[in-house]
């Protein structure tokens, strides 16, 4: 399912128009990119939970030359899904 996709999904499952609809899923994502930037966590009850973590910085090979490379640490963002999503 892409964003467009989404958006009607979400207009017809709530009876609103897809303007309104749409305003809420911009809002809704705007809303978790600004709390993951800040490396808080969101919470959604029966779907999952997302939140920062650092993976930190390794060693690793370059698949063409087999030379061994620094791989720099970085902030990734993790989705564990709640135990009960596909019932």
């Amino acid at each position: 399912m892409n964003k467009i996709e989404l958006i009607n999904a979400v207009a017809e499952k709530a009876g609103m128009t897809k303007v309104d609809a749409r305003k809420a899923v911009d809002a809704m994502m705007d809303v978790t990119k600004d709390e993951l930037k800040k490396g808080g966590k969101i919470a959604l009850v029966g779907l999952g939970t997302m939140g920062v973590t650092e993976r930190p910085a390794r060693e690793g090979r370059n698949p063409r030359t087999g030379k061994t490379i620094k791989i720099d640490a970085k902030k990734i963002v993790r989705f564990k899904p709640a135990k009960d999503i596909l019932k």
